[in-house]
């Protein structure tokens, strides 16, 4: 089988992006999904993406963990599949869309993509770090010398650590720069190594700050290893509502690939 796909990019968390409209990708392939998100033996990404059509708003999203397993919500693959959208011509300057959990509203501006992403009410706040869920499960931790902190060792025992055993949870490691603007790195389950940038983290990170009242800022910057992106949210009662998440997507390359 051949199968064409596109690679994108959003602040360096890379996917394989697939125009799934006619149902012809094998979704329970989970050997499929891994091969192609390999980096040595297949195209190489941090998941795999699939848009297919929905039949209320304007597409659905299907988003896949580079082990092969269907995942949570991913916020960049979310900014990527908006962007691959406006290039298949289903969508111009603004959207809505179908993923794991629930509609999503966004919207482009100036190059940059701005996904909505769900409310939060419920942060867990515990002496050492921050536990939420901003469409996929956060571990939250400040940290000092970020630059030099081991996030692949420190990350994964904390992943696989008490509570979140056989569930698991993303690990975000967080330096403070200035009152509005945040330094982090993550580790992410599925790829079971750091990324370069989790937009459901950097999501988690901001909020987790503001709450924790280390910041009052509702816009708030993230300087990621990708790149920067911005989250921006209002509170109401104790939740949090109208979350950005705001940054680039940028098409790498289109490809064919036999499987």
């Amino acid at each position: 089988m051949t199968l064409t796909f596109y690679k994108y990019q959003g602040t360096g968390n890379d996917f394989v992006m697939i125009d799934n409209r006619q149902n012809l990708f094998d979704k329970n392939n989970t050997k499929l999904v891994a091969f192609l998100c390999d980096r040595r033996f297949g195209i190489g990404a941090d998941g795999l993406i699939l848009l297919e059509n929905h039949p209320e708003v304007d597409f659905k999203m299907v988003y896949y963990n580079a082990d092969g397993n269907q995942s949570t919500m991913c916020g960049n693959g979310g900014r990527c599949i908006v962007a691959f959208a406006e290039f298949l011509q289903i969508v111009k300057h603004e959207t809505t869309f179908e993923a794991i959990d629930g509609l999503h509203y966004a919207k482009l501006t100036d190059g940059l993509i701005h996904l909505q992403m769900k409310d939060v009410d419920t942060i867990e706040v515990f002496e050492n770090h921050q536990f939420l869920d901003t469409g996929s499960p956060h571990h939250v931790q400040c940290v000092e010398d970020l630059v030099n902190f081991d996030v692949k060792t420190e990350g994964s025992k904390i992943r696989y650590g008490q509570p979140y055993n056989k569930v698991g949870s993303n690990v975000n490691f967080v330096q403070k720069i200035e009152d509005d603007t945040y330094a982090l790195r993550t580790y992410e389950r599925g790829v079971e190594d750091e990324t370069l940038s989790c937009g459901t983290g950097a999501t988690a990170v901001a909020i987790a700050m503001h709450k924790t009242g280390q910041t009052n800022a509702s816009v708030i910057n993230l300087k990621v290893q990708g790149g920067q992106l911005k989250v921006s949210f209002t509170k109401t009662d104790n939740v949090y509502k109208n979350v950005m998440l705001i940054g680039p997507a940028t098409q790498v390359f289109k490809g064919e690939i036999t499987c």
